[in-house]
């Protein structure tokens, strides 16, 4: 893959935000390196300076768009063609028509527009997700189809995913339950994506892998997205990365928040939370909830390894529809995936390979599934206590 930050050592890359969601030191107690990042560097402010930029390490080719060309993709940024937002600003539906530009094809698309005040930060993390998405391809990253910087305006053009993310499908109100087959689906796809980018030639760390990042095709396929926090691994004989605190309350592992130390055991732990999620339907901080359950990570994980009450946290929109066994390994991946020792946190390929069985399992017909009887959930405590006296 190559060295995929050699080419911005000039503009010391390392991406930082601060938002209500985010966690980061003040000035007094960083370090001097630390410090250092907040300095103003120049960053590339026009399409050359930012193809010279990627020439070194740039493997994807990337369209670039003019301003005027994206006003014609979103029909001039439709209000009712947002598809959500955030802290950077919002996500448009669009579509690549053939008589835009000669030689490219009709496609749909989803047009990020960053915030307009055109922040060094903000800034960052545009080009950081240029930089990685333009030369990291897997079937489990979304893909980058192009770029504007143009003036002010900074935006990215990706692949439409149809179904957008993981976190408003599994907690919507409206939309019907996942099923225990395309979340065990989800898990393994953004396990794999993981995988990646950990053993990539020169590792990447993602470190802000939660349910909003992980988005959806028509066929539930996974892809991570947002890549704007990012982060260079650590190679050779280094054993971490130090770095400001970044990401989401909830998500975030323990080790880092105390330390700033980033490793891809970090992302592990983060993974673990998302596991969790998916198992139980609950987000990983919910305030409406009892104090004590309000942590999900918290609440969850010393129930995790018994099975006399692994049931009672299994999310009940499921009505009993899983595999008992499935939920076990599963649960205990999940238990392992949070361990506060990140040394004894399994890898993602281990991740990966654990999470491929349960695939096969739920690749059985729906008329198999559905009968008279339909187990309930005191019915499936009762076969674990089984199958447990059984050895």
């Amino acid at each position: 893959m190559g060295n995929c930050w050699c080419s911005l050592c000039r503009w010391k890359p390392t991406i930082y935000r601060v938002s209500s969601n985010a966690k980061s030191e003040s000035p007094k107690n960083q370090s001097p390196s630390l410090q250092e990042e907040n300095n103003i560097y120049k960053l590339p402010s026009n399409p050359e300076e930012v193809e010279d930029l990627r020439r070194d390490s740039a493997a994807n080719p990337l369209i670039v768009f003019s301003f005027s060309e994206l006003k014609v993709i979103t029909s001039n940024f439709r209000q009712d063609h947002v598809l959500g937002g955030g802290g950077f600003g919002s996500v448009y539906k669009g579509f690549i028509s053939e008589d835009l530009r000669e030689g490219l094809q009709p496609l749909q698309v989803a047009v990020k527009v960053h915030d307009g005040d055109n922040s060094h930060q903000g800034h960052r993390e545009w080009l950081a997700e240029v930089i990685f998405l333009g030369q990291l391809s897997h079937p489990n990253l979304v893909k980058l189809i192009g770029y504007c910087c143009e003036d002010e305006h900074r935006v990215l053009i990706y692949e439409y995913m149809a179904r957008g993310s993981v976190e408003n499908n599994l907690f919507s109100r409206v939309l019907l339950p996942l099923p225990w087959s395309i979340r065990m689906k989800i898990a393994f796809g953004a396990a794999k994506g993981l995988a990646f980018l950990h053993e990539a030639e020169k590792p990447v760390i993602y470190r802000d892998f939660k349910t909003s990042n992980i988005l959806l095709d028509a066929d539930y396929n996974p892809k991570l997205s947002d890549f704007g926090l990012a982060k260079d691994g650590p190679v050779g004989d280094k054993s971490h990365v130090s770095t400001r605190i970044m990401g989401t309350y909830g998500y975030a592992a323990p080790e880092y928040i105390m330390t700033g130390h980033l490793t891809p055991r970090s992302d592990v732990y983060s993974y673990g939370v998302v596991l969790l999620e998916l198992l139980t339907g609950r987000k990983s901080l919910d305030k409406s909830r009892p104090a004590r359950e309000q942590n999900l990570t918290d609440w969850a994980l010393p129930l995790l390894s018994e099975k006399k009450k692994l049931l009672n946290i299994v999310d009940p929109r499921l009505g009993g529809d899983y595999p008992i066994k499935g939920v076990h390994k599963a649960a205990m991946l999940a238990y392992h995936c949070l361990n506060r020792n990140p040394k004894a946190r399994p890898l993602m390929r281990d991740i990966v390979d654990s999470l491929e069985p349960l695939q096969i399992s739920m690749e059985v017909p729906k008329t198999i599934l559905i009968s008279s009887e339909v187990p309930t959930v005191e019915s499936k405590k009762q076969k674990i206590l089984d199958e447990s006296d059984m050895g």
